[in-house]
């Protein structure tokens, strides 16, 4: 599964909860279930690199304000 450039973390947070559904439902074969588990894996790294950038710009922007005091 290609990632779109611009997923934000809510679209891919709930493509994750599509995904997890889906496998969950127990209708799919076995080779649909590892087609969305690997999409289920990719989303979820792209979300935790989106969350660790926003760590990163919020430590910046932290440290920018106590700068300034």
């Amino acid at each position: 599964m290609a990632q779109e450039p611009d997923l934000t973390f809510e679209a891919a947070l709930e493509r994750i909860r599509e995904i997890v559904t889906q496998l969950e439902s127990g209708d799919l074969s076995l080779d649909d279930s590892i087609r969305r588990f690997k999409d289920g894996s990719e989303l979820l790294e792209s979300a935790r690199k989106m969350i660790a950038e926003a760590e990163l710009r919020i430590t910046v922007l932290t440290d920018e304000d106590g700068d300034d005091a």
